[in-house]
């Protein structure tokens, strides 16, 4: 079965090293889309960077292959993806990594950018933190399943959806869940 794995969260959450976890767990991630990554290839551009990830994402729907792609959600490019690829019969997946405060996100791009690693404007950071939930509302729809997972200490699935309803796993429920599944429970 060829499958669209989206690989979601607000920046800093840990969407890369989710996807190198799930590397070593599933043989079905196919082409893996990380833009930033590609961006670092191919000399620091980032308009370039995604123009290029656009370009792969593009190939692999014209010829039914299966991909990975990294997103904050904040656009409406990955909405379009997921629909379009529901319609080519695929089977679309989300992984969504989240944390409680947009504090921690900036932290952890801080820690990124001391060991080397990309920046991303505060400013940025913030704007997508508060809109994650719609954002997700956006992809949600086209989903043969989703899954959450808190990354305060370590990647922990907390929460799944199916069939419309939001399930929680576990015992130790992050402030985030609660806050995505009251704003699930007050639209629909």
């Amino acid at each position: 079965m060829k499958t669209y794995t989206i690989i979601g969260g607000v920046n800093g959450t840990g969407k890369s090293s989710l996807t190198g976890v799930l590397k070593t767990q599933t043989t079905d991630l196919g082409q893996i889309m990380d833009v930033d990554k590609i961006t670092a290839e191919n000399g620091g551009s980032a308009i370039l960077g995604g123009k290029i990830a656009l370009e792969r994402i593009r190939a692999c729907l014209d010829k039914g292959i299966s991909f990975t792609q990294e997103t904050t959600l904040s656009g409406h490019k990955t909405e379009i993806t997921a629909q379009e690829a529901r319609e080519k019969g695929y089977s679309v997946r989300l992984y969504y990594i989240g944390l409680d405060s947009v504090e921690e996100c900036l932290q952890r791009i801080e820690n990124r950018v001391a060991h080397g690693g990309h920046n991303i404007h505060e400013e940025d950071v913030q704007r997508r933190f508060a809109g994650r939930w719609d954002a997700v509302m956006k992809i949600l729809p086209y989903c043969d399943e989703a899954h959450f997972f808190d990354n305060y200490n370590g990647f922990v699935e907390v929460a799944e959806y199916v069939n419309g309803e939001m399930i929680i796993k576990g015992d130790k429920i992050p402030a985030w869940v609660l806050e995505l599944r009251d704003f699930l429970l007050h639209i629909y």
